[in-house]
């Protein structure tokens, strides 16, 4: 069987923004740690490591090596003829749980966040450069992409369902930050992630620079 390699498109950033995203975790961090011992702290979140920071732009899935290399060539060639912009980082907050038509089992859960956010605002040229980057790869890669709006997001963390059911609600901190952060995208990376035990590891398959 052809060795498969889990794909997606991301928008990375410079170390300043990612020192003060991690600043930002840390004090959310805090909250949680004040609801008990540091154990039971660590098993309500799982917190991404400053370096796995990102914005995913595609999914890609599971690609053989010859999709990959089609892929790479994509995204260069649609990365030329897209513009360098900023992206406006404005508020951290919880993301709830997608779920279109829960079940009755699921009303309760559909409720609870299932993520810790960096939310930033959408603009005309980062929704022109998703869209040319879906219409082109999809003519050359069978890949399944989500269909929905598109709001730029990094995640800081991932709630552990059970022990966040643990908390009794009115002890869950509240996450509800503004903040101010802003970059210039100048590339938009191919990347593999590997699922490992600890964490996810991230490699570069290609940056591909936009147009100055």
């Amino acid at each position: 069987m052809e060795k498969r390699h889990r794909v997606f498109i991301a928008i990375n950033f410079p170390a300043d923004v990612k020192r003060a995203l991690e600043k930002h975790q840390k004090s959310i961090q805090e909250e949680f740690a004040d609801l008990g011992t540091e154990g039971q702290f660590r098993e309500v979140m799982k917190w991404t490591s400053k370096d796995n920071l990102h914005i995913t732009l595609e999914f890609l899935g599971f690609l053989t090596d010859e999709e990959i290399v089609e892929a790479c060539k994509i995204t260069g060639e649609v990365a030329k003829k897209c513009s360098v912009f900023s992206v406006n980082l404005g508020k951290i907050c919880y993301a709830a749980r997608r779920q279109a038509k829960p079940t009755s089992a699921e009303v309760g859960l559909a409720c609870l966040p299932k993520m810790i956010w960096a939310v930033g605002e959408r603009s005309d040229e980062l929704a022109d450069l998703k869209n040319s980057l879906q219409e082109e790869l999809h003519e050359a890669i069978n890949y399944k992409s989500e269909n929905r709006g598109f709001t730029p997001h990094i995640t800081l963390g991932r709630v552990k369902e059970w022990q966040f059911k643990q908390i009794d609600p009115d002890e869950r901190p509240e996450v509800n930050q503004e903040i101010n952060l802003t970059f210039t995208v100048e590339s938009v990376e191919v990347m593999e992630s590997q699922l490992k035990r600890a964490r996810p590891v991230y490699t570069v398959l290609k940056s591909c620079q936009l147009k100055d």
